[in-house]
């Protein structure tokens, strides 16, 4: 498989500032729309208005709306969670988001992925010794991510591992972690303590 620096190699990572662009709103701060959203949100099995949801907050509406869809993925949805944290964890290596890794590591980990897979991907290759429905979703990942498609011959792998609403949730929740990490990284969102990406940029390419 063709590392992902191989795609990106033609492009330069934006050096790394720490300021938080948009960072969470003090109460007095929010307007009485984002009031509710947070009481919403912080209502709800997140508690609170943590990481992704600070900057969203700017759009309470949207905030709410997304949310509810994370809401379901992370909490509802039928795919296997050791599989949907290893989803996490491919698009938290894709766009080096920092917060991503270090919140869901660990749930990874508690899902019952393999700490040797969830290593690989933090070093941005292929894991070994992955069973079916692991490697299934690997391959769907790093093929849409690489080529922005899915051959048949993948399809039909993921689709007999998976079936069509597994592949569905594989896809759409990696949709919705893009959508998190592209908001965290424009918005430089801290991560909070815990394990951390290890800088690849260096690294190469790797077959």
């Amino acid at each position: 498989m063709l590392s992902r620096h191989r795609r990106t190699a033609r492009r330069e990572r934006v050096p790394d500032v720490a300021t938080d662009r948009l960072p969470p709103l003090t109460e007095q701060q929010m307007t009485p729309e984002q009031r509710a959203a947070a009481a919403e949100i912080s209502s709800g099995p997140r508690g609170a208005v943590i990481g992704p949801f600070a900057p969203l907050l700017r759009s309470p509406e949207l905030m709410t709306r997304l949310q509810k869809v994370g809401e379901y993925l992370r909490f509802e949805s039928p795919l296997d969670r050791r599989l949907f944290e290893m989803t996490i964890l491919f698009v938290a290596r894709w766009w080096d988001q920092q917060f991503e890794w270090a919140f869901h590591h660990p749930l990874a980990l508690e899902a019952g992925l393999d700490p040797a897979i969830a290593d690989a991907i933090a070093e941005d290759r292929r894991p070994d010794a992955m069973d079916a429905p692991a490697e299934a979703v690997w391959d769907l990942l790093d093929e849409l991510y690489r080529t922005r498609g899915v051959s048949d011959a993948t399809y039909a792998r993921a689709l007999a591992e998976l079936g069509e609403a597994g592949v569905v949730e594989v896809v759409a929740t990696a949709g919705y972690y893009t959508t998190l990490a592209t908001v965290m990284n424009t918005a430089r969102t801290p991560a909070p303590g815990g394990p951390s990406l290890p800088d690849v940029r260096s690294a190469g390419s790797r077959g």
